[in-house]
């Protein structure tokens, strides 16, 4: 017998470990013999809320102000992240990056949720800010990232523009806040237990098979 498990993922597209255990996950997903029956859904989290859409500046630079760490410091720590995310595919360009605020960029992931298409617009966010040097806190770099994963640019930039999904950013950061979460990725199963951090494929596997299990004994 088999039992649908639902996964909750609050995180940022600004978050450098949220990619990294998005890889992770996946890699555990394709190790669950029930992954047909699981469901993703990615809620909003601003790691830095005060962030100006246009910073003027590098990683270093916002990281070394927004942190008070040493320059030294920070530039040795992007070379520790820069090299995790290549253990899992990944090529992150901290030069090209491009700070910004990130609350437009969850807007656009909650009107992709409503089309089907969150989660190929989670990976082209990912993708955009961390390799690629896009500037994702725009409405219309964010219209026309969704128009490559099938979403009408047209319709997403309207949406953007009239802050229709503000409201349903606003509840996923108000939970965020109720459950206790001070940084992201974190996995939430079936709304019953979590999973905190970037873990290595095998925690997220146990914790699936236990969601399943749970959801097949209730």
């Amino acid at each position: 017998m088999s039992a649908s498990v639902r996964v909750d993922v609050w995180s940022d597209i600004a978050c450098p470990w949220c990619y990294i255990g998005k890889r992770k996950f996946e890699a555990a997903l394709a190790e669950f013999d029930g992954a047909a029956d699981v469901t993703v859904t990615y809620r909003s989290f601003e790691l830095a809320p005060d962030t100006p859409v246009d910073f003027d500046g590098s990683e270093v630079d916002f990281l070394a102000g927004y942190k008070g760490m040493p320059r030294e410091q920070v530039e040795q720590m992007l070379r520790q992240v820069s090299a995790v995310a290549e253990s899992v595919g990944l090529r992150y360009d901290f030069d090209a990056l491009r700070h910004t605020k990130t609350l437009l960029a969850h807007q656009v992931l909650h009107h992709a949720k409503k089309h089907g298409k969150q989660l190929d617009l989670v990976e082209r966010l990912f993708q955009a800010y961390f390799t690629e040097g896009r500037h994702v806190g725009r409405a219309e770099e964010l219209a026309e990232l969704a128009a490559e994963v099938g979403l009408d640019r047209d319709e997403t930039f309207r949406k953007l523009q009239e802050g229709t999904y503000a409201d349903a950013v606003q509840d996923d950061l108000r939970q965020a806040k109720a459950f206790g979460i001070r940084g992201v990725p974190f996995y939430v199963f079936n709304e019953r237990y979590a999973v905190s951090g970037a873990q290595q494929p095998d925690v997220f596997l146990q914790a699936l098979r236990k969601a399943r299990s749970e959801g097949v004994s209730s």
